[in-house]
């Protein structure tokens, strides 16, 4: 005998959506209404390959919170048509991983039915919960989903790392986040559709920028500004969002910056390699972002001083005492005035000239001496400087080379044809290029 139908059970879905924030509300239902990631959803890209070959293996989504890894788990599952599990690594046991490899090994064995198994927060996974997981998913019992803000290659176990796919999230662009509030507002089943409500585009241009990529603090903060208004006023009166209550609807972006991983490294790479590219704006904004974010201002100064010899040089000799003089004032003061200084040094040297003569000449001779046959130093060269040097031969031969009238005698220094240091032909390494011409020329 069928059971009777539940007359019921579609009002308390309702209520049950009702009660959802407009975030979850107008998570997209398919593939094609997904924001953002073509970089690997796209036509013909890795990800989309893998799952209408429906050959999708193991993966790892990493990447900031609010860009969609949970939502298009989900989504795969349904288009894979997958059944789909789902924990956090911070609350799964090894019993709860163990339950959920059964009932995986159940339903392909009965139903033919492979499973999906979504873990969020996968870097905290210990070793034992990783053990027991790995060997279902080598033998394909499972595909697992792992989700994580953290870098999986500092973070997550190696022996999970490869054996997944990783796909890198980037944050949303401000085009994205303007058409998903306009799809809110505009949605009659799942956002705002069925009220009356005008938004000024510098609300929505405002909400873009803010969110920082983040679709969820976007929609989070369109919801307040919606019930907020719609609390104030009249119940049948129309709804204005200006760009007032756009701004108090929102709080101030937080940057997203863990001084001991990927925002620190991430961050300062940008920086240096914008100084050596001689583009001041991108290094001055990258050094506002590390400030921002509470960098270490002594950190920024040690790389400064490294730059200066790494990356200038000899081009502008001056480089080395500019960052010299900005390590001392800024170990000297500290923030907040220590930003002036460490701008100067920054744009002084992102517009300087550029040459790593010398960091290629040091890193050349260390290897030489480290690989190659030890060079003996020249008799000449040695000291004389105690008694039974002369007999020994050493420093008999020396000449010196203010004794000549151009300050220059030909001898040999090292004992073997080797160059090292090959100045550019840039800034004050030009002349220097020049005199070594010279010392070329008296040779001959």
């Amino acid at each position: 005998m069928n059971p009777m139908p539940d007359l019921w059970q579609e009002k308390r879905d309702q209520k049950v959506q009702g009660a959802q924030p407009l975030a979850a509300r107008m998570r997209p239902r398919s593939l094609e209404g997904f924001a953002g990631q073509q970089q690997f959803l796209g036509p013909g890209k890795l990800l989309r390959r893998m799952l209408e070959a429906d050959q999708l293996t193991s993966v790892l989504f990493y990447g900031p919170p609010g860009t969609g890894k949970t939502t298009l788990a989900e989504l795969i599952a349904g288009y894979t048509k997958r059944h789909f599990d789902r924990g956090n690594a911070a609350a799964v046991g090894v019993k709860d991983v163990r339950h959920v490899l059964d009932q995986a090994r159940k339903r392909l064995e009965h139903e033919g039915r492979r499973t999906i198994f979504f873990l969020d927060e996968i870097h905290r996974f210990n070793r034992a919960q990783q053990d027991v997981l790995l060997g279902d998913v080598e033998r394909g019992i499972i595909t697992l989903i792992g989700a994580t803000t953290e870098n999986p290659f500092f973070a997550v176990n190696n022996a999970l790392v490869s054996r997944s796919q990783i796909f890198q999230f980037e944050p949303l662009t401000e085009d994205d986040i303007a058409s998903l509030i306009k799809r809110a507002v505009a949605d009659e089943q799942h956002g705002y559709g069925k009220l009356a409500i005008t938004i000024q585009d510098e609300a929505i241009a405002h909400w873009a920028t803010i969110s920082d990529g983040d679709a969820r603090r976007a929609l989070s903060a369109l919801e307040i500004a919606v019930l907020s208004e719609k609390q104030a006023g009249e119940a049948d009166e129309p709804i204005h969002i200006d760009l007032s209550t756009a701004e108090q609807s929102i709080q101030q972006k937080a940057i997203a910056y863990d001084r001991d991983g990927d925002g620190h490294h991430d961050a300062i790479s940008a920086y240096i390699k914008s100084v050596r590219g001689s583009d001041p704006d991108a290094a001055i904004y990258w050094l506002a972002k590390m400030l921002h974010a509470g960098e270490d201002p002594m950190f920024i100064a040690r790389r400064i001083a490294i730059l200066a010899s790494e990356d200038i040089g000899n081009a502008d000799p001056r480089a080395i005492a500019v960052a010299a003089s900005c390590y001392e004032i800024v170990h000297r003061i500290g923030l907040p005035e220590a930003r002036i200084t460490l701008a100067q040094a920054t744009t002084y040297l992102a517009t300087a000239p550029k040459s790593n003569a010398s960091y290629m000449a040091i890193n050349q001779a260390m290897s030489d001496v480290k690989t190659g046959r030890t060079v003996p130093v020249p008799r000449h060269l040695r000291s004389g400087a105690y008694a039974g040097a002369k007999e020994l031969g050493n420093a008999t031969d020396y000449q010196y080379a203010h004794n000549s009238e151009t300050g220059f005698v030909e001898q040999t220094y090292l004992g073997v044809d080797k160059t090292y240091y090959e100045p550019v032909d840039r800034g004050y390494e030009k002349r220097i290029r020049e005199y070594l011409a010279w010392i070329e020329q008296q040779k001959a």
